[in-house]
């Protein structure tokens, strides 16, 4: 455990290090607006491509991506699990600079919320609830005007695997007002890059894109659908790793989890 706390140590150092480096140089083009918005976007693709091979070579996190072909041409609301960091990291680079929706929060962090803005990302004021949506579903439109994707997490903030799942409305809101097909993303991060862990464990973190939820669907069946799939599959993949053996240790209350996955996943598939 030493040896893996060493190693997630100097991981985070170079993490912070190199995320402050970028968007320091970002907050400095802001008098470009375009050459500020081309920096932006190739500072997104080193950087998550950096993180992903730094992931592999210092802590000993691999990377899996399924199911690529469900993603389709055009606009579509990515919905995915979240456990980690490590979900952006892998996920963003396959989707053709998607916009990200992003608490209203983190667009207050100085320079950093600079960078949310040159990248278009959506904000969500989480502090209004339902009276909220409207203004993000506005953004949304205009986002897909421009051909880009939506990458939203349904559940609004990191989960630990395991844990129950608390699926929002905002989602289908979106859905129902934008026309676009949802594709639910299932993954097991959270494994390896727990939720405010210090430690990172080696293993693979797998992410798995879905079969698409189809436009025009009722609100409240498509959110079934999508939760459902995301959920079941975040479920399967995530017993599958632990059956194989992980490097995290798991306490008892975690073991007690997994039980109760068990038993979830096998009454779904009776």
């Amino acid at each position: 455990m030493i040896v893996q706390a060493l190693r997630s140590a100097v991981f985070y150092l170079q993490f912070f290090l190199l995320t402050a480096a970028l968007t320091i140089i970002i907050v400095l083009c802001t008098p470009f607006p375009k050459a500020q918005l081309a920096v932006t976007k190739a500072f997104a693709m080193f950087w998550t491509g950096w993180m992903k091979g730094a992931l592999r070579w210092i802590v000993g996190i691999r990377t899996k991506v399924e199911g690529l072909e469900n993603i389709p041409e055009g606009g579509a609301l990515i919905a995915s699990k979240h456990q980690s960091d490590w979900d952006v990291i892998a996920l963003y680079p396959l989707l053709d600079h998607p916009a990200f929706i992003a608490k209203k929060e983190l667009f207050n962090i100085p320079a950093f919320g600079t960078a949310l803005r040159t990248l278009k990302t959506i904000e969500i004021d989480r502090s209004r609830g339902g009276a909220g949506i409207p203004g993000m579903v506005d953004q949304a439109s205009e986002t897909l005007k421009a051909g880009r994707k939506i990458f939203i997490f349904p559940e609004g903030t990191r989960k630990a695997p395991f844990e129950p799942a608390n699926y929002r409305s905002g989602t289908a809101r979106m859905y129902g007002a934008l026309d676009v097909p949802i594709v639910p993303v299932a993954l097991n991060s959270g494994l390896t890059w727990g939720r405010n862990s210090l430690i990172l464990w080696p293993g693979t973190a797998t992410a798995r894109f879905l079969e698409p939820v189809p436009p025009g669907l009722d609100e409240d069946e498509a959110h079934k659908l999508y939760s459902s799939r995301i959920e079941t599959e975040s479920l399967k993949l995530a017993l599958e790793t632990v059956d194989k053996g992980v490097a995290r240790p798991l306490d008892d209350e975690m073991r007690d989890r997994i039980a109760t996955a068990r038993n979830i996943v096998s009454s779904e598939s009776l």
